[in-house]
């Protein structure tokens, strides 16, 4: 490929940042918890207000916030929207399944409506067939995902449109399956995490552009490799720390302070701040985006009879998403390390980054959206 063709590609993918939403974090999910006890089925369904508002316009006033009166005068909407695209057999027919009350919680991407329900069963329940088909008309990027509990055992399942009917058995879950669940979803994560993408980002831009040896590709590669091996250590830590519970943080100390690690990561490219020391602001900040992480693996809930290798899965599908990321960069940057475009892009760019993250940071920080969710 030539040098021109390398420069478009860069523009193309620049661009397409660019149009990345003020809220970072994240496409539309949901987390449905089914706890099976004989023939009988107690759930809890966390579906997000902003996704329940785009479907069933919630918002009656037109202010662009949702108020409980608002949220409460539409229980019954809410809970026949959502009941009717989940669907929960056995070998013996449909359950039937019965709304019970509503509530809210937040979850670090915001406020969820909590439908808790009933389901029974014509008999004790060994296997479960789950049809999940919520905002399949509106959205073909969310996701659901579950957490089945049956005697002490827990295992999850993720919905998209591809895998809209699964079976779930009751039996010990196949750890290796889990395993490789837990890879996929830590892959989605780290692509769809915009916030920890421009982290990154920001900390490799000056790599190509360094002293040598750093201005050849071996150099550049070294010095890739330092950010990228601190970032991942510092992360995994607290990852680690956090879904075990040994440390907590409240999350939005949590995503401010990740928000504050771009736009100090960006403004370092424009006036130095620790340039030649970007492996150790690497590792400083990935102590906190691994309490990111953290929260996220939380909600998709981590199966204790397979908690190490389910959490080695998320940590390995993250460190894997995060690898693909380095390797489309480094091979562009380098080779357009020389031109024009690419020094105003280290400023420009570097530039857009820390304002869109000023933007997270407010946001987050105040809890004042400062765009529509």
């Amino acid at each position: 490929m030539t040098a021109r063709w390398w420069y478009r590609l860069f523009v193309l993918v620049c661009l397409c940042g660019a149009l990345l939403p003020a809220q970072a974090h994240k496409p539309s999910d949901s987390y449905l918890a089914l706890d099976i006890r004989g023939a009988q089925i107690s759930g809890q369904w966390d579906i997000a207000l902003r996704d329940l508002d785009f479907a069933l316009g919630l918002d009656q006033d037109g202010d662009g916030k949702l108020t409980w009166d608002e949220i409460r005068t539409r229980h019954a909407a809410i809970a026949a929207y959502a009941l009717e695209r989940l669907t929960l057999s056995t070998g013996q027919g449909r359950c039937t399944v019965t709304p019970q009350q509503q509530l809210i919680d937040n979850h670090t991407d915001g406020a969820y409506s909590v439908l808790r329900f009933t389901a029974t069963c014509a008999a004790p329940v060994t296997s479960l067939d789950v049809g999940y088909r919520l905002f399949a008309e509106i959205d073909p990027q969310h996701k659901g995902l579950l957490r089945l509990t049956h005697d002490g055992e827990t295992s999850t399942a993720i919905f998209d449109p591809e895998h809209a009917r699964q079976t779930l058995t009751l039996a010990a879950p196949d750890r290796w399956h889990q395993f490789a669940t837990y890879i996929k979803e830590g892959v989605w994560h780290i692509w769809i995490g915009y916030d920890h993408i421009l982290f990154l980002l920001s900390l490799l831009l000056p790599a190509v552009l360094l002293a040598p040896p750093a201005n050849n590709l071996r150099g550049a590669f070294i010095d890739v490799l330092k950010v990228v091996t601190a970032f991942t250590l510092a992360h995994s830590l607290t990852l680690t720390l956090a879904s075990l519970s040994v440390i907590s943080l409240p999350s939005r100390l949590v995503e401010s302070a990740i928000a504050a690690s771009v736009v100090l990561a960006a403004v370092n490219n424009i006036y130095p701040l620790f340039r030649t020391r970007r492996p150790v602001a690497a590792f400083a900040f990935g102590l906190i985006h691994g309490f990111g992480f953290a929260s996220v693996l939380g909600d998709l809930g981590l199966p204790q009879g397979a908690l190490v290798t389910s959490l080695l899965g998320f940590n390995v599908g993250v460190e894997i998403g995060q690898l693909c990321i380095v390797a489309v960069f480094l091979p562009i940057a380098y080779l357009l390390r020389r031109t024009r475009f690419y020094r105003v892009l280290l400023t420009g760019g570097s530039a857009l980054i820390a304002l869109l993250a000023l933007v997270w940071l407010v946001e987050r920080a105040f809890d004042l959206p400062l765009f529509g969710a």
